[in-house]
């Protein structure tokens, strides 16, 4: 009888275990098929585009530094740094408990953040320290670089103006001519200066020195048609144009609706700009996360190709970060809702996610925005740089 009861048990345990199996057979199958449809999507939406023109030239300065990647566990250990008790903010780095406190403060909130290093025996030990670790790879970093190698491998002429080091200028292709600018502080009178039928795109950095980021918009922002950044850098442009105070940490997973609205302030405030002295008002915001695309431009502007710009610029992230034009579904995650609310006001409207047409495009006031979701790379090889790459890649399908 007893004997009964254990085959009727494992018999049901087998029965339990293979319905389990088939069930996350399908369910896995079924997250395939999905991502392969929105892969498909996004490339056609990708090709709508009208190829490039081959005389399409662009210059861009300025920023241009070599980049160190490294394992973050071997450089700890190289530097002996130890886990702060608790993680603490700085606006520049003196000591090696200021730069663990730092990297501890940003890493548990998984956001990116750059910082001056004050202390020139301190730069260079962790310098030296990185030349000697198995895991460094060294890239061509900075906005104006890394903007520019995008420009030139998508099919443009760069002219890039910026200070490289010789071991720098050997990163970049061979179309790409590199000079310096002896006074940056001449950029004011460089962009006032500017015909208004060039175009100009200004790519935001981390900034968290008040003082600093209203500068740059009274000698960068109100002169650029054209603006980029990432889900950090938009809430504290947002707070300075507002009066409201800057923040160190912003939420790296926001909610699309969030981001709209953001964009919207952003754009409300900069399309009014008053056009003298070369000031120009906004007619293009490109906000890059790391789930989705989002590209809002002026109905009466010349910027074309929209909803192709937010699938480029989604399938670059994809293929940047991945470190391959070729694209496996095997290799990324969707982290985008099935569905989104465009605003967190009453006004709002919910798109729902179509799987065959990924890129979600509509009308309001003066403007059309589209959102594009993003693939998530799963297998790494780089992320320093992606953001410059996205935006570019975005920016030449609507020039």
């Amino acid at each position: 009888m007893i004997s009964s009861k254990v085959k009727v048990l494992s018999l049901i345990s087998i029965i339990i275990v293979l319905i389990a199996f088939l069930f996350k057979k399908y369910t896995d199958d079924r997250l395939r098929q999905k991502l392969d449809h929105v892969l498909s999507g996004l490339l056609l939406a990708e090709k709508k585009a009208t190829p490039l023109a081959s005389q399409t030239r662009i210059a861009i300065g300025f920023g241009g530094c070599l980049d160190y990647v490294l394992d973050a566990m071997e450089f700890v250990k190289k530097l002996n740094l130890t886990a702060p008790d608790e993680p603490e903010h700085y606006d520049s780095v003196e000591s090696k408990e200021q730069l663990s406190k730092l990297f501890a403060y940003f890493f548990r909130h998984g956001a990116a953040a750059e910082r001056f290093v004050s202390n020139e025996t301190l730069f260079n030990e962790v310098i030296k320290g990185a030349e000697g670790m198995a895991s460094l790879r060294k890239a061509m970093g900075g906005n104006a670089p890394q903007m520019a190698r995008r420009l030139s491998m998508e099919g443009a002429t760069v002219l890039l103006a910026t200070h490289l080091s010789e071991e720098l200028l050997k990163t970049l292709p061979g179309t790409i001519k590199g000079e310096r600018y002896a006074r940056l502080q001449k950029l004011q009178n460089l962009l006032a200066k500017t015909k208004s039928s060039t175009k100009i795109h200004f790519e935001l950095a981390s900034f968290t020195d008040q003082s600093l980021i209203q500068e740059i918009i009274e000698t960068v922002v109100v002169y650029a048609d054209s603006l980029g950044m990432n889900e950090q850098e938009l809430p504290n442009l947002v707070s300075q144009l507002t009066g409201d105070n800057v923040s160190l940490i912003s939420d790296p997973y926001p909610r699309t609706a969030t981001v709209l609205d953001q964009m919207r302030s952003v754009y409300r405030v900069l399309k009014n700009t008053k056009k003298n002295y070369g000031h120009r008002r906004l007619t293009r915001l490109h906000i890059h996360t790391l789930a989705y695309q989002a590209i809002l431009t002026s109905k009466e502007s010349h910027w074309k190709n929209t909803m192709s710009a937010a699938a480029k610029a989604s399938l670059t992230a994809i293929r940047y970060v991945c470190g391959s034009d070729s694209i496996d579904t095997m290799k990324v995650r969707l982290i985008m809702d099935d569905s989104f609310s465009t605003s967190r006001s009453e006004f709002g409207k919910r798109i729902m996610f179509t799987e065959d047409k990924p890129v979600s495009c509509w009308e309001e006031e003066d403007y059309q925005i589209c959102v594009a979701p993003v693939l998530v790379c799963t297998a790494v090889l780089q992320t320093a740089g992606g953001g410059d790459n996205i935006s570019s890649a975005g920016l030449l399908y609507q020039i």
